[in-house]
């Protein structure tokens, strides 16, 4: 074990004074909700860039830091691309909403509300119908540790079988998801798709989806190539998921996504 003193993680400089992204910090209850708002949208704004939509499938979720029965989510049938502040809603483990204009996702309510209830640790949630991420859930397989990058989520995901292939629009089928999420960050929802949660941010929950869909990509391309490949050791799969797999990394890699999408398109926080 690594002795880190006071830093979160390796990356973070020993030496003072270098420009380093600051976990935020907040006086205000307000301004914490402002923060994680502006966060959830540009992490749909990020699942624009990755050609993550599909219709009005996906949902991703952070949850009011006032009132943590509460959760703002993304509107149904408003592409990720035009999600912005304005058009948030507010919503609560009923289905109803709170604050807000548009109607929320009925299958997006079922998995993520019983997946905040049943794991009140649970801060945000992510998911959507990718291309690559539902084509390795109709495997039935984990991710295997065949790279550095899918060590992130060794030992750290859970392949859930029930309910696999049937839309998710009755309550019993969120509850079968929210139980598989104790304790990992991440599921393959068997002939369905990715989930990603996290107990830090929705910019790691974001990020780890994204790295999640790019996994099953190279798993997909060496199955297709035909070679075996070479797995890394267990051991060693744990030493770089203790490293590059944290919830505290998630949200450091987000952070070069954010400082982007501020620039690019400001029209997010109208």
């Amino acid at each position: 074990m690594l002795d880190l003193g006071n830093r979160v993680s390796i990356y973070q400089p020993e030496q003072a004074g270098l420009i380093f992204p600051d976990l935020p910090e907040f006086d205000r209850v307000e301004d914490e909700r402002r923060h994680r708002k502006e966060h959830l949208v540009a992490a749909c704004r990020a699942f624009a860039q990755q050609g993550f939509d599909y219709g009005f499938a996906g949902h991703l979720t952070v949850r009011d830091p006032e009132r943590p029965e509460l959760y703002w989510t993304n509107p149904m049938c408003v592409h990720f691309d035009k999600v912005k502040m304005s058009n948030l809603i507010l919503v609560d483990h009923a289905g109803k909403v709170i604050e807000g204009k548009h109607a929320v996702n009925r299958a997006g309510f079922v998995l993520h509300a019983n997946v905040h209830e049943e794991h009140p640790d649970i801060i945000a949630m992510c998911h959507a119908h990718t291309l690559y991420g539902t084509a390795w859930c109709a495997t039935g397989r984990p991710i295997e540790p065949i790279t550095q990058d899918a060590c992130a989520f060794f030992e750290d995901h859970v392949i859930i079988g029930d309910e696999a292939g049937a839309v998710a629009v009755e309550n019993h089928a969120g509850s079968n998801v929210a139980k598989a999420f104790k304790g990992v960050k991440a599921a393959l929802h068997q002939n369905h798709g990715l989930l990603t949660a996290s107990r830090h941010s929705i910019d790691s929950a974001a990020f780890w989806f994204i790295a999640l869909e790019r996994c099953c990509k190279q798993q997909l391309d060496i199955a297709a190539s035909g070679i075996d490949p070479i797995h890394v050791p267990a051991d060693r799969a744990r030493y770089s998921r203790e490293h590059v797999g944290s919830d505290y990394i998630g949200w450091l890699h987000f952070q070069t996504i954010w400082n982007q999408l501020v620039v690019d398109q400001p029209d997010m926080f109208d």
